[in-house]
């Protein structure tokens, strides 16, 4: 679906007020209908196709606030081409919004592989997208990459087969271990009378496999998780969990809810002055706009950071850093980074690398199987999917940070642990949420 008439313009007056040039993004884009940056509708095979799903509305909208300037970055880093099964290819992206919706994402990837035809799916932002999208692209024989959902609710809330995988999908991101290698060296540092762990879990996939999978790993470690009771997500009244939270004197937190409830949970919390030491939370918080939302209350949240401009990592596109990625992003949008610009960058590179990789780009079982087996360095650092923990699953591996008060935007994240990946530098001294 193209649209080169936008309002009454014709494309080259739209990127014109747009601020863009058809060089500038990679040689023939256009805005879309569907709400995101599409290459040129080319039909040769000369030109691969990748279709991008994330949730770029609706609650989980923080997880793709990053994906059209990324989208813009991979089409001039990728501007003049790139050779893949002997010949030069151009590459279309095709962009599709799940409005944070498990059905939604389904039938948009559905539009990817039978209407726009597309060589390779990539999806990002939480098993709600990752999930549906991987599970459709299995189904059509389709390549497949997603990120940022934990391996355990993206491998075993499909039902995948131990030590057989999937054939088409793979995903780059961590699970339980991961997270108790960057939760429990936090929960050791912290002065506390007792170690139970207050552990707000909704019922859905996520938290349920953290409810499965990091208990028994904080328990081996003396540490007691305080299961609040599984909720529904859009809950509003959250006071059982947190009088359960307070009768345990449960000094310790961390939680995997959709972030408007954690926003809504975190503001009752402090009304009812239940206030842990320590918080270390997953799904939530991983995003300025985040912190902004709770302004003073977001001081010395702790959460996972496996992606950030302090990390030393770089594009195997064209060279850009980190770094540079991230100052890049606020110079032209006026926004802060977000940890989801070097994840959804990989999805790209991860697609290229398929791409060059394989005998006949076109040939969807090569490219998959370059994908299942696939050993890169890239802007998310080293990816190896042939270690596992199970077949086409390459693990990072989270640091510990905390939200701050910042200079340059009104929130930022401070390093403040680096166990689980000594290569990224600490920033800051680990401090107290609430003293």
């Amino acid at each position: 679906m193209s649209q080169t008439i936008v309002g009454g313009m014709d494309r080259r007056q739209l990127l014109k007020v747009l601020g863009l040039s058809a060089a500038a993004i990679g040689g023939a884009s256009t805005l879309t209908a569907c709400g995101g940056l599409k290459g040129s509708a080319s039909g040769t095979s000369d030109v691969l196709k990748i279709g991008f799903v994330s949730p770029q509305t609706g609650p989980l909208a923080s997880f793709a606030s990053a994906d059209n300037y990324v989208v813009k970055q991979v089409q001039q880093a990728l501007a003049k081409g790139f050779t893949a099964g002997g010949s030069t290819r151009q590459i279309e992206i095709v962009v599709k919004d799940t409005q944070s919706n498990s059905t939604r994402a389904t039938a948009v990837t559905k539009e990817l592989i039978t209407q726009d035809q597309v060589d390779i799916v990539v999806g990002s932002g939480t098993p709600d997208t990752t999930n549906p999208v991987a599970d459709q692209c299995e189904a059509s024989g389709v390549p497949n990459i997603t990120t940022i959902a934990p391996w355990e609710a993206w491998f075993h809330g499909r039902s995948g087969v131990s030590g057989e995988g999937f054939k088409y999908t793979t995903l780059f991101f961590f699970g339980m271990q991961e997270f108790a290698d960057c939760f429990t060296p936090m929960w050791k540092r912290m002065d506390v009378s007792n170690q139970n762990v207050a552990a707000l879990w909704p019922d859905d996939t996520d938290a349920n496999a953290f409810r499965k999978g990091l208990t028994p790993l904080a328990e081996a470690q003396g540490f007691k998780m305080i299961d609040g009771g599984a909720f529904q997500n859009g809950a509003s009244d959250y006071s059982s969990q947190i009088a359960k939270f307070k009768a345990e004197n449960a000094e310790l937190f961390t939680c995997t809810p959709i972030p408007p409830d954690f926003q809504t949970f975190w503001k009752q919390a402090a009304q009812q002055d239940y206030r842990p030491k320590l918080a270390t939370v997953a799904k939530v918080m991983l995003f300025p706009s985040e912190a902004e939302a709770l302004g003073k209350l977001s001081n010395n949240i702790a959460t996972d950071i496996w992606w950030s401009p302090y990390h030393p990592y770089k594009s195997s596109l064209d060279g850009t850093t980190a770094q540079q990625l991230a100052d890049g992003f606020a110079e032209e949008t006026g926004n802060q980074w977000t940890q989801a610009l070097g994840s959804v960058y990989s999805l790209f590179e991860l697609a290229v690398e398929g791409f060059k990789q394989a005998s006949d780009p076109k040939d969807r079982d090569d490219v998959a199987d370059k994908l299942r087996n696939m050993n890169t360095v890239g802007m998310s650092g080293p990816l190896d999917f042939t270690k596992g923990p199970e077949p086409g699953i390459a693990i990072q591996h989270p640091v510990g940070g905390q939200w701050r008060k910042g200079t340059k935007f009104d929130w930022d994240i401070t390093i403040v642990d680096n166990t689980p990946n000594p290569d990224v530098p600490v920033g800051g001294d680990l401090e107290a949420t609430n003293a």
